[in-house]
């Protein structure tokens, strides 16, 4: 048996406490910890933000398939991807399309509707709603105007892509897709140029080739680079190496095709740099006795002025052991 301490599911701020077994014990969490659920079971009014899979249509949560079915409209990015998915779990909900071209008018639309009590999903063609697809204004208006507005977790491209590309996560930035022009591209890419952070884009498939060029130019054919391409779709691929051996392997194989995600390791000369003769284990000592601090505090001191995170200098100070 397992004893649960929360509040009941009506909202009364009383604590409950509730001795239920391991199988009733998520029933028990659904009904009450549930932001987007009255004790009935059905969907209380609000936006609800879904997560859809990124390719693999099994990538979607319990939560998702749930709310996809007892909302009263699904917007969509295009409502014929969104009904492929529809179809594989037997979702017969309305659909609506809500996409960049559309959402300035739709967005006021749907907040009317919401503030009238109904229930919405909105959804884009793969992952999380907001993240380089519309939805942001949506989102706003519905904070501005005290709507509900609930989170369901999933899939996110980038996420998976960072994850699985062998680079530091101890620190990354992403920012959405990189410049279409070569220009501003090749600006973004000198701004990052000693980034001690790993470095995450979109890129579309027919310039991939291109950004790789700019990257081995302005960053080195030396920085590490992977492209991340149809990540948990049927024909997923993983381009590791330096970026001029990437570039090299792209130019071989001509037309590139489906979903790229871009990651750019960061600045190797951003490694720790200590004064010659003195160990970083040293220099760790001799903070500490001058400035009167604790290790945690003089390593965190040593990583700022060295341009690097603490995580990492600590990992250069275990090396040092």
């Amino acid at each position: 048996m397992y004893l649960i301490l929360g509040f009941v599911p009506n909202h009364v701020n009383e604590p409950a406490v509730i001795a239920a077994a391991p199988d009733v014990r998520l029933a028990f969490m659904k009904a009450a910890n549930d932001a987007g659920t009255n004790p009935k079971g059905t969907l209380a009014p609000g936006l609800y933000l879904v997560a859809t899979p990124i390719g693999n249509l099994e990538d979607i949560t319990l939560r998702a398939v749930r709310v996809l079915k007892e909302a009263d409209l699904i917007v969509c990015e295009d409502t014929r991807q969104t009904q492929k998915l529809l179809n594989h779990y037997g979702i017969t909900t309305r659909t609506s399309s809500y996409h960049e071209h559309n959402e300035m008018t739709r967005a006021a639309e749907l907040v009317l509707e919401l503030e009238s009590g109904a229930r919405v999903a909105l959804v884009t063609d793969a992952g999380m709603p907001g993240i380089s697809d519309p939805g942001f204004r949506l989102i706003y208006l519905s904070i501005r105007h005290h709507i509900p507005v609930v989170h369901i977790s999933g899939a996110s491209a980038f996420l998976a892509a960072l994850v699985a590309s062998g680079l530091p996560t101890d620190s990354f930035r992403f920012s959405g897709f990189l410049p279409p022009k070569s220009g501003q591209r090749r600006q973004l890419l000198e701004s990052i140029k000693t980034s001690p952070r790993t470095q995450v884009f979109y890129e579309a498939p027919h310039r991939v080739t291109e950004a790789v060029e700019d990257i081995v130019e302005i960053l080195g054919g030396e920085r590490q680079l992977v492209i991340a391409r149809e990540v948990t779709k049927m024909y997923e691929e993983f381009l590791r190496g330096r970026a001029r051996e990437v570039l090299e392997r792209l130019k071989a194989r001509g037309d590139i095709k489906g979903e790229i995600t871009l990651l750019i390791g960061k600045a190797e000369d951003t490694q720790l740099k200590v004064a010659a003769g003195v160990s970083l284990r040293q220099q760790l000592q001799l903070i500490m006795a001058q400035e009167k601090l604790d290790e945690k505090a003089a390593l965190k001191r040593i990583a700022k002025e060295m341009g690097v995170s603490k995580s990492e200098a600590y990992r250069e100070l275990q090396r040092s052991k």
